[in-house]
């Protein structure tokens, strides 16, 4: 009636658990994607940094334009 295979209680759910660990760690689909979010986020700050430098320098501009014209 056997199959001829050693049946080991409980050995398929383990390998099953071993399968999905294995895929989970060789899956890099979540990190590429971390990866172009911190890159967003680097260029964003670089952006919002030379806009309140140059913010800072326009706004100055503005001030003396405006005191020479009264």
């Amino acid at each position: 009636m056997g199959t001829g295979k050693a049946s080991v209680p409980g050995l398929g759910n383990e390998v099953k658990m071993t399968t999905i660990l294995l895929k989970f760690l060789r899956d890099e689909s979540g990190a590429t994607a971390i990866e172009y979010g911190l890159i967003a986020a680097g260029i964003s700050l670089a952006i919002i940094a030379a806009v309140n430098g140059l913010g800072s320098s326009m706004s100055s501009k503005f001030d003396s334009i405006n005191s020479s014209l009264k």
